[in-house]
């Protein structure tokens, strides 16, 4: 099982440092064709894609947060932080557990 990003440059370039290989999306129109071609890659266990990007596409990722079990995707920041109206990671983790931290 591999992952795959999808976000700007700097989120390709940085996690490609890691190993982890993906595809820029500088709109609605790249992202679709980055997230799709990474869906056909079978090995893709997890989708890394950026909130800004994400939001993009936002029905198509909301269909794999909510629906589809495999592969996982997980929203991240890109290099200007979390969108404001974005829970933080306490947060996330909280409603995940259902414990407050």
């Amino acid at each position: 099982m591999k992952y795959s990003i999808i976000g700007d440059e700097d989120a390709i370039i940085g996690f490609g440092i890691l190993g982890v290989s993906g595809k820029i999306a500088e709109n609605a129109q790249d992202a679709q064709r980055a997230f799709q071609s990474i869906l056909e890659d079978k090995d893709t266990g997890i989708i890394i894609i950026t909130e800004r990007v994400a939001d993009m596409i936002r029905p198509i990722v909301n269909k794999y947060l909510l629906t589809v079990s495999f592969p996982l995707v997980i929203e991240i920041p890109d290099r200007n932080g979390a969108k404001e109206d974005r829970p933080g990671i306490k947060e996330m983790v909280n409603a995940a557990i259902g414990i407050k931290l």
